[in-house]
């Protein structure tokens, strides 16, 4: 078996004091276990950081090959990290280490820092200070760097669901493999790519493990503004979650894997919700048509608990052990599936409308589907495009699609309560009844008794300004009549009073 190809990166900036020495201390064990390759990135340094590492290189003096490569122009921490990470992908390396010019992180260490990886027991390893009681402030940290570090970390942790000891450690190791699933390449070129690539790992489900390092501070210059970094750092959690919540979207923190099919759209069966709206309405044994079932999992409850007959429409499979009473695979955009209507007491439209191309076209051709079936009801739900929170992004000049949420980036059309009432009306509808939803806080929030609180509040929000507050809009419809139908009636009608005028006149 080969050995796994490992490359140390050393990023290096105005380091011609200490680079030598760094390279020195990388330990030649290694290898013995892999195929070590070292590249030095001078990020466009105006001493003699190059040529110092290229006399290591012409000397000979380790024993790996060593590359050394000079940025003709400065990228930043961050953006020099980005050119070794891509250097390691091209190249076909298994790992790279990520070590520092100036010497604050001790080489030493590699070997031990490595093998998680080549275990197969983590795709990141990162060197940690704070492992160590005390150890990062007998090793020279100045004491604001270490409170800094530790509020930061702490906060981090709490907003990403996150338990590292520090995420300031610049001594990393990481799989390639790992990092081909993230796209790195979008972060700053600025000292909080490290925050971003850690965002990144934990979004994207990354095993990440943390070993004790020593901390060493000489009279390296650190460049680092700290109040700018601290801010920045903040802002890139804070957009992180914002994202998992539905709230924003940004291509850097689109990390997690693809859902199976329509797998994302959950069922909400346990607290307020288009889902639960639907099942207090429909009566037990009521014949249902779900288009866009999304799984079926609300068909499977109706079945269930309220013995109804369910027939399922998606373009998607139903989910893992649902079962329907029957199921249908069809494509709205295609217009209604090729049934009976008049076979059903109840159609569900439960997020449906907003991924259709051309709602209008389909509400349409759902009232021609319709016009044997009069007394069938429709219930249709959309998101509501005039939330508060969306108004305040719209007031503050964001505008952001998302994984999910109201601003999905599946969703072809946006409504709110106006728009999706004159859709279905001027489609032939008469809206029997409309509900404003509260956002699915249980979702957002970890702590439960929080989601309770802020889901009450919503609700009692909605009462006061459902337009306003609701996050979602709910609709209870029937069919009008249409004019093919009225004339048939008027025809009807009339040849019935013919009839009755003849048999009078007859009797008279």
């Amino acid at each position: 078996m080969r050995k796994p190809r490992l490359l140390i990166l050393i990023v290096a900036y105005n380091a011609e004091k200490t680079i030598k020495l760094v390279l020195a201390r990388v330990p030649q064990r290694l290898a013995e276990e892999y195929d070590v390759e070292v590249l030095v990135l001078d990020d466009s340094s105006q001493d003699r950081t190059f040529e110092q590492s290229r006399e290591v290189q012409r000397d000979g003096a380790l024993p790996f090959p060593l590359h050394v490569l000079f940025n003709p122009i400065n990228q930043g921490y961050g953006g020099n990290q980005k050119i070794g990470y891509h250097f390691a992908l091209e190249h076909g390396f298994d790992f790279v280490a990520l070590v520092h010019g100036d010497g604050q992180y001790a080489p030493e260490c590699l070997p031990e820092l490595v093998r998680p990886l080549r275990d197969g027991e983590a795709d990141a390893v990162f060197g940690s200070r704070m492992l160590e009681r005390g150890g990062a402030r007998r090793g020279g940290m100045p004491l604001y760097k270490f409170v800094g570090n530790r509020i930061l970390s702490r906060f981090q942790n709490a907003v990403l669901g996150a338990s590292l000891s520090e995420f300031h450690s610049g001594y990393r190791v990481y799989s390639v493999a790992a990092l081909a699933r993230i796209p790195f390449s979008l972060n700053t070129n600025d000292f909080h790519f490290d925050t971003e690539i850690i965002i990144q790992l934990v979004l994207g489900g990354m095993r990440i493990k943390e070993l004790p390092i020593p901390t060493y501070y000489g009279d390296e210059i650190c460049r680092v503004n700290g109040v700018k970094y601290a801010r920045d750092v903040t802002k890139a959690v804070l957009v992180a979650r914002s994202q998992q919540l539905g709230l924003f979207y940004d291509r850097r923190f689109d990390c997690q894997a693809p859902p199976v099919a329509n797998a994302h759209y959950q069922p909400k069966l346990d607290y307020a919700s288009p889902h639960t709206a639907a099942l207090a309405l429909i009566p037990a044994g009521a014949r249902v048509l779900d288009l866009g079932c999304a799984g079926g999992y609300v068909g499977a409850m109706l079945r269930r608990q309220r013995g109804c007959r369910v027939t399922g429409v998606d373009c998607f499979p139903l989910g893992p052990g649902v079962e329907l009473d029957a199921f249908l695979r069809h494509d709205l955009n295609d217009g209604p599936p090729p049934v009976n209507m008049a076979d059903f007491d109840y159609v569900l439209l439960l997020d449906v409308i907003e991924h259709l191309a051309s709602p209008e076209t389909f509400v349409d051709r759902l009232r021609d589907a319709l016009k044997l079936a009069p007394k069938t009801k429709v219930l249709a739900s959309t998101a509501n495009i005039g939330f508060a929170i969306n108004r305040l992004m719209l007031l503050s000049g964001q505008f952001n699609y998302g994984k999910r949420g109201i601003l999905d980036l599946t969703h072809t059309r946006l409504f709110t309560f106006g728009s999706f009432r004159r859709l279905f009306e001027q489609g032939g509808f008469r809206v029997l009844d409309t509900r404003g939803i509260p956002a699915p806080f249980p979702l957002a929030f970890r702590n439960e008794k929080a989601s309770r609180a802020v889901f009450a509040v919503n609700r009692w929000l909605i009462k006061l300004a459902r337009g306003l507050f609701s996050y979602q809009i709910f609709f209870t419809l029937e069919p009008l009549p249409s004019l093919d139908y009225l004339l048939q009636e008027a025809h009807l009608q009339s040849a019935m009073k013919r009839d009755a005028e003849r048999l009078k006149a007859a009797a008279g």
